[in-house]
């Protein structure tokens, strides 16, 4: 089923406004977690896990769930295809890998907010240190993603050149 010219506009703005807003989360929480990380101060340490735990659960997750949800939805309206590509593909398995991650994250997230506030932060070093690496890493899939959908390389699943063939 083809969307009309205008849904798939539509569903094409909803997909960028949710991508482009969870790549922007994200670099903000690579940021937080870097200052979390290097905090000097308790005070500085607080505010910046409170922030993340908070930015979090509710901006990236959400726009993770969106951008994923949105993104099948245009491609099961458009001639590209859910299974027709290679590359459609990989920026599903890069999106759902990105939001799989983060939502087994979240219980360090929670508990680095909580140590936060009880002031017993030094006793996380390593899940400190994990966010940033994690935030790290999100970031570039969710670059690779965007990159991918500029340049859509070429490469047909089997399927896609059998619909192909079937539209000559």
């Amino acid at each position: 089923m083809m969307l009309i010219p205008f849904w798939r506009k539509f569903v094409l703005v909803l997909h960028i406004t949710s991508a482009v807003g969870f790549m922007g989360a994200v670099a903000g929480f690579l940021a937080l977690s870097v200052a979390g990380l290097t905090a000097s101060t308790g005070a500085i340490a607080t505010a910046t896990y409170l922030a993340m735990q908070i930015l979090a659960w509710y901006v990236i997750g959400p726009l993770a769930v969106a951008s994923l949800v949105v993104g099948i939805i245009q491609s099961l309206g458009t001639a590209w295809g859910l299974i027709r590509h290679y590359w459609v593909i990989v920026k599903l398995a890069l999106t759902l890998l990105a939001l799989v991650v983060l939502m087994l994250q979240m219980t360090n997230i929670d508990l680095l907010a909580q140590a936060a506030q009880e002031g017993t932060l030094g006793r996380y070093g390593t899940q400190r240190f994990s966010m940033v690496l994690h935030a790290t890493g999100g970031l570039v899939i969710l670059i690779v993603a965007t990159v991918l959908s500029i340049y859509k390389p070429q490469g047909v699943t089997p399927r896609g050149a059998t619909m192909m063939a079937g539209l000559r």
